[in-house]
């Protein structure tokens, strides 16, 4: 009787959802969430296969998440991406309306915005690496993960813009480049581009190159212009391949970074490095810009997602005055 090698054997379940999502080229992070969500279904129902499993475990799952598990709107919408995905990319299996989920509740919260007073007692409190991605937040209103991913390629010195490649939702946009930080960013890139000439000469110095452009342009990866603007200051295994590169800068540095500023400052708001993209747009709405023109520096796919901003403008009775004060 012939027996079947390891090579003929079919790819384990997460093996193929991970190479599934490589050749789609989602981003590592997707992957890693999506593979978590997966688990977490399996495990929920005693390790069976989710081929024997359909719609009504799926449903389960995604109720027990919002009623059990009391997790927010957005998570409970990640574990659904995370299940439809296995079933149509990976399984082949087309789940009819998921119409009987529990949905978890949506809050509608406003956003946290500083006062210009407050972003500069933030700003003041934080020097080098730090102060200028936070400085970009607030001046360009990136996203962090957009600041963090860009190449110096994609900024425009004599245009003062910055294209902001591959955003939420995967649009292209272009923002500003506040005159302000011009110098001081041209000071950091010389930096890292010594770091980078520092790599190269002892034989790394390849960056990840985005949709499999490593394969078209096989020597791009350790050119200048592709590098990180804010790239880590330590070397790193890709786990893609076992490439060892220079990746960006690590989110989290960042935001232990802004929370040690805002409490420096002693502003009692819960501020994270989002919330400066959020005070970019309060600001610019309040001097008189148009919510067309915002939406699309946020790279907004609806405007009334930017209309939100709006509001924070009028809290506070909607800009009423209080007759308390008339008295």
């Amino acid at each position: 009787m012939q027996t079947i090698t390891n090579q003929t054997k079919p790819p384990k379940l997460l093996d193929q959802v991970v190479e599934k999502m490589r050749v789609k080229h989602y981003s590592l992070r997707t992957e890693k969430t999506y593979v978590d969500w997966i688990k977490r279904y399996i495990w929920h129902f005693d390790k069976r296969h989710p081929k024997d499993m359909g719609a009504v475990e799926v449903e389960a799952f995604l109720t027990h998440l919002a009623v059990q598990r009391n997790v927010s709107a957005s998570t409970q919408n990640q574990a659904k991406s995370a299940l439809l995905y296995l079933y149509k990319e990976v399984l082949g299996i087309e789940l009819p309306w998921l119409d009987k989920v529990t949905q978890a509740k949506v809050p509608q919260r406003m956003p946290v915005v500083l006062t210009q007073a407050e972003v500069q007692a933030v700003l003041s409190r934080m020097d080098g690496t730090m102060w200028l991605i936070a400085s970009l937040l607030y001046g360009s209103g990136m996203r962090i993960m957009e600041v963090l991913r860009l190449r110096v390629k994609d900024v425009d010195f004599a245009q003062r813009e910055i294209l902001v490649r591959e955003g939420k939702g995967f649009k292209d946009r272009v923002t500003m480049l506040p005159i302000s930080l011009v110098e001081p960013l041209k000071s950091h890139l010389l930096k890292v581009q010594a770091l980078h000439q520092e790599d190269l000469n002892a034989g790394h110095g390849e960056v990840f190159m985005p949709m499999a452009l490593d394969k078209k342009y096989p020597n791009a990866g350790k050119s200048w212009s592709w590098q990180y603007c804010f790239p880590s200051v330590k070397l790193s295994v890709d786990p893609r391949n076992k490439v060892i590169r220079r990746h960006h800068a690590d989110e989290k540095t960042v935001q232990r970074a802004v929370k040690k500023a805002v409490k420096l400052a002693g502003i009692v708001k819960l501020a994270t490095p989002h919330t400066l993209r959020h005070s970019f747009a309060t600001h610019l709405l309040a001097g008189g810009y148009d919510i067309r023109t915002l939406q699309e520096l946020l790279g907004h796919a609806d405007v009334s997602t930017t209309m939100i901003y709006t509001h924070v403008l009028n809290k506070g009775g909607r800009g009423v005055s209080s007759p308390l004060d008339n008295l």
